[in-house]
């Protein structure tokens, strides 16, 4: 009963954080921006810092303090590394579909609905089972496509308002020059900024849904040791969301934005709610948490967290009709679906008990202990 309890709050963390993730990050990215724009770099820079700090100064202290099984190996590295760059790209999704006008109300669900098809196809693919596909698995991907386009189509917005990017730009300050200034729009038309969403949930779709298999191949090459893979995805993520757009802001890009006390703070949180709800689901594990059910709980929650934080904070509760509610649903009852009936590998062959030693004819030899020497 114990252990049970442990469990369902382990995920339940992972739910709350992964859900409050892009809300918290889209907060950032507004509060950063000096045009109205959700601004890119400067929140990815917190994201950054705040996975630095729990996926590698948590994990150096706790291996330096008690060790852990498992050893360090070039592949395990590798694989390790590359899990954490795709986390960070798809990190970078996040931004960009914010950026580009997305909602947190429609682009959460889209994600979570999407990742979970990417992992078991890419599982799938890598165990060889592709004949295998069933009818239910096949009807869970149809769901999810349903959904999806359901909760494009009936997302809530503020009726005879234009999108809250130019509102905050009209309501900027105007600058002590005010003939050459003019309120700051998001840049392309309706249409092309809808298809870099798409694209841009894509890119996390892609990325997150590769992210646990990769990981995984890196956790057994390192003898299923947890610590060191997370210690190379913080590594990873700094290098990304940390090295590359500090810079870019330096010397290549021109961003209208700024470190301000509030984006800063929400960026970071955003950060550190993603690791943490990471820990979460390792946590979850470690407790006897099973994937079948672990991972459809969490793709099927933290979308529904993410969608009621951003109705609240975009005061449009009440504007949730049944259609979008009726597509949220398809999104995550579609992916539990993928998740459970994607095909499994076969159970590993029991292993054999090791043989019995042969009786000897006459007593080992006593080995005299050393001073001190204990085990």
């Amino acid at each position: 009963m114990r252990n049970l309890v442990l469990i369902v709050a382990s995920f339940c963390v992972t739910i709350v954080g992964w859900g409050l993730y892009v809300p918290m990050l889209r907060w950032g990215q507004v509060d950063m921006s000096l045009t109205g724009v959700p601004a890119r770099w400067r929140p990815f820079v917190c994201v950054g810092l705040a996975y630095f700090l729990i996926g590698v100064i948590v994990p150096v202290v706790l291996l330096k303090l008690r060790g852990e099984r498992g050893a360090w190996t070039i592949t395990g590295i590798i694989y390790s590394l590359l899990g954490g760059t795709l986390g960070a790209l798809g990190a970078l999704g996040i931004i960009l579909a914010i950026n580009f006008g997305g909602n947190p109300i429609y682009v959460a669900p889209l994600v979570f609905g999407s990742a979970p098809v990417v992992n078991s196809f890419l599982t799938i693919y890598l165990a060889g089972k592709m004949r295998d596909i069933g009818p239910l698995f096949l009807a869970g991907l149809v769901m999810v496509t349903l959904g999806a386009v359901t909760v494009l189509v009936f997302a809530p917005h503020k009726k005879g308002q234009p999108p809250a990017a130019t509102v905050a730009a009209e309501a900027a300050p105007a600058p002590a020059d005010a003939t050459a200034a003019a309120p700051v729009r998001q840049p392309g038309n309706k249409a092309s900024r809808f298809v870099l969403q798409l694209l841009s949930v894509a890119m996390v779709a892609l990325c997150w849904g590769s992210y646990g298999p990769t990981l995984h191949k890196g956790q057994a090459a390192m003898m299923h040791s947890r610590l060191r893979p997370l210690l190379c995805v913080g590594l990873a993520y700094f290098a990304i969301a940390v090295l590359v757009p500090n810079l870019l802001l330096i010397g290549v890009v021109d961003e209208a934005s700024r470190f301000t006390w509030s984006g800063t703070t929400w960026s970071l949180l955003a950060g550190a709610a993603g690791a943490v709800g990471a820990l979460g689901i390792i946590m979850a594990f470690n407790f006897g948490g099973r994937p079948v059910y672990v991972m459809p709980l969490v793709f099927g929650g933290a979308p529904v967290v993410a969608t009621l934080t951003s109705t609240v904070s975009d005061d449009l509760l009440g504007d949730l009709g049944p259609m979008f509610l009726a597509g949220l649903i398809l999104v995550i009852a579609g992916s539990a679906m993928v998740l459970v009936f994607a095909p499994k590998g076969h159970a590993p062959a029991p292993v054999a008990a090791p043989a019995a030693p042969t009786p000897q004819s006459h007593p080992p030899a006593e080995v005299p202990a050393k001073d001190g020497a204990g085990i």
